[in-house]
């Protein structure tokens, strides 16, 4: 009897995600509700099968335990230093030049396709060059409110975290199980 040839298993693309994670987090609370960020995780790596995810966040001392919790997830964080702004007692940490120097040069071979998660205009020429090179595969929208009209040309390609809400908001039994397991590694 005939052996039937192996079938070739379809290798899906290498899909990185550069998350602004200010962008992200202020343009879902101006919606009203917060953010899960390990279900936002489970989400990016069910729907759009993502290999690996870049959290880009400013680092503030004493926010260890969060760090550790968001790694936890499976996001790799890019810390950026933080300010305190002189006009008011805000901390600043902008991530944007990390994000485009990773997502255009440093992790630039290692991936196939992107997923930039940010609303802000400032990342258009990004969002060009990486459609250019065929790389761009989708753009998620923390809040239509918030986005910049830059990002018109880029429809084809978006996705609102506001029609995600039922699989990625924060469930009060949600908050309390993470306290809960926060303490008990303690």
């Amino acid at each position: 009897m005939a052996k039937k040839p192996a079938r070739k298993k379809i290798k899906a693309p290498v899909t990185y995600a550069f998350i602004d994670s200010q962008n992200l987090n202020l343009g879902v609370e101006s919606l009203g509700w917060k953010l899960d960020f390990e279900r936002f995780y489970i989400y990016l790596k069910d729907k759009l099968n993502i290999s690996k995810a870049l959290l880009f966040i400013g680092y503030v001392k004493g926010n260890e335990k969060m760090y550790k919790m968001l790694e936890g997830f499976g996001y790799t964080l890019v810390f950026k230093p933080t300010i305190k702004s002189r006009k008011s007692s805000s901390i600043k940490g902008n991530v944007d030049a990390e994000l485009v120097l990773h997502a255009a040069k440093i992790q630039y071979k290692k991936y196939e396709r992107a997923v930039i998660v940010s609303g802000d205009g400032d990342f258009f020429c990004l969002h060009e060059d990486l459609e250019k090179e065929k790389k761009l595969y989708k753009i998620i929208v923390p809040s239509r409110k918030g986005e910049s009209s830059l990002l018109k040309r880029f429809r084809d390609y978006k996705l609102y975290v506001e029609g995600m809400r039922p699989k990625v908001e924060r469930k009060k039994s949600s908050e309390t199980k993470r306290r809960l397991r926060a303490q008990h590694k303690n």
